[in-house]
């Protein structure tokens, strides 16, 4: 199992390249997972690699690219049963 951090970002995040900005995001920091969109205005992130740079990732979720509205960001560390090579928008 790979330990892994899982998040769901709520708000204005569809339609706004939230994902293509989570991927560039990810991919600069150096860290492995994915992102997906979710029903009812919900984007699902999975991320894998050092915790310092995942701690970082967080920060900018918060905040999110300048066309979105984050109302919430919920995440937890799991256990995650594939290792990821690299960053892919789903």
């Amino acid at each position: 199992m790979t330990r892994s951090y899982h998040c769901v970002i709520t708000g204005k995040v569809q339609g706004v390249f939230f994902r293509a900005w989570v991927n560039d995001q990810a991919v600069a920091l150096g860290l492995t997972g994915w992102v997906r969109n979710l029903d009812e205005n919900k984007t699902e992130v999975l991320l894998q690699g050092d915790e310092v740079k995942i701690a970082e990732m967080r920060t900018r979720l918060l905040v999110g690219p300048p066309l979105s509205r984050i109302s919430d960001v919920k995440c937890e560390w799991m256990d995650h049963d594939n290792e990821h090579t690299e960053f892919e928008i789903r």
